[in-house]
Formats: C-alpha cells, structure tokens, sequence
C-alpha cells in the first residue's frame, strides 16, 4: 500500500539561508567515473565506511516513500561461496564450458574487496508507476556510487549473467517481483581510472517551447 504525503502547511523561515555552492563537492561529481573492476584494491570498506554509504544512498527520490529497493552485501569468504554456487550453476546450464570458464563467478566475485548488490523490488499495488519505482532503484543505485566516490572509495556497476538468471537470483536470495539492478563492485582505487568520452550537453538539453 501506498504511504499518503503528508499534508502540512509549508512555513517560511524568514531567516533560513540556502547553503553554499561546495566547489570540492562539484569538482568530485565533475571527477566522477567507473573505475574497472580489475583496478579495485582493498581493503573492503570498513564497517563504518560501509554504514555511511547505505545512510547517504537512502537519500534519493521515491514518490510514496515505497522504499522500492533493498541491497545484499558480498564481502570477506562469502564472495568465494557465492562464486563456487554460480560457477555449479552455470556449468549445469552450459554443459560444453570449456575449463577454462569453470571458476569465471569465483573470479569475478574475488575482483572486488566488496560488492553491494542492487535489488530493485517495486510494488505493483501502489498507485506509484511501478516505472517511477524502478527509477527509483536507479536512484538508489547512483547516490551509492556518488557516496562512494566522496568517501575516496572507487565503484564500478554490471549486470552480467548472475542478475539476470532467474536461478542465480535465486542464489542471491531474491524473491517473486524483485530483480537485480546491478553488481556495484567497491573497492580502493589503485590508478588513476581514464574517462570516456561524454556527450555534448547541447546534443541532449532541449528547451520547451509551445507550439505557434
């Protein structure tokens, strides 16, 4: 069920004050980027580390206040059995694999210190969109990657095979209606991590105007 706003009369503080531009704050979003994932050291974040992350990426947009969204920490020697389960389950699912691939889960889990697994779970009885909850998901998914970068932490975000097979997300501990976001892998930055090219602001900001 949906949570109702609730209404109250806006008061205005004549003595309220906007808070400042933060230039470090900007030049870090302006910085901001995925680092690849063979790049991320450890150590894993730190138990406080990892509190303040989850507190700031809780700050994001959701109409309803659904909570649409939850996440599922990979860390220490969970990352091996985790890897060794999906490695099984893959090779059951592609019975030619080649040995080369039979730990390709294991390995990939091991890159990062940590991994924060996105899981978006919109409630279709709301009379939120179930649209505007995923994007939600989407949201939540961003502060985490933006929190991490102002902890001086490096992320990079996938979705590969494991959050899309119904089995593996079973393996994750998903249940009916939920669905993986992403893999957002934590770690260390270990080298300067190269841009790419983004798109020119002009080609993709358009202004409104109504019609003659």
């Amino acid at each position: 069920m949906a949570h109702e706003h609730a209404s109250a009369e806006l008061v205005r503080d004549p003595d309220f004050a906007p808070p400042p531009a933060l230039e470090p704050m900007i030049e870090r979003l302006a910085g901001r980027r995925s680092a690849p994932l063979r790049s991320l050291g450890g150590p894993a974040p730190t138990p406080e580390e990892l509190d303040r992350l989850f507190e700031l990426a809780l700050r994001v947009p959701d109409h309803g206040r659904l909570t649409p969204w939850r996440f599922i920490v990979i860390e220490g020697e969970a990352r091996a059995v985790l890897g060794s389960r999906l490695d099984a389950l893959y090779a059951r699912q592609n019975p030619e694999l080649p040995p080369s691939k039979v730990d390709m889960w294991t390995l990939y889990l091991m890159r990062a210190p940590l991994t924060v697994v996105l899981v978006s779970r919109p409630d279709p009885a709301a009379k939120v969109p179930e649209w505007n909850q995923e994007l939600s998901a989407g949201a939540a998914g961003m502060a985490l990657t933006v929190a991490a970068s102002a902890l001086g932490l490096a992320t990079q975000w996938l979705l590969k095979w494991p959050g899309r097979d119904p089995q593996a997300a079973a393996l994750l501990g998903l249940g009916a209606g939920e669905k993986v976001a992403g893999f957002i892998h934590i770690g260390r930055p270990t080298v300067a991590s190269p841009d790419r090219p983004r798109p020119d602001a002009a080609a993709v900001v358009t202004r409104w105007r109504p019609a003659d």
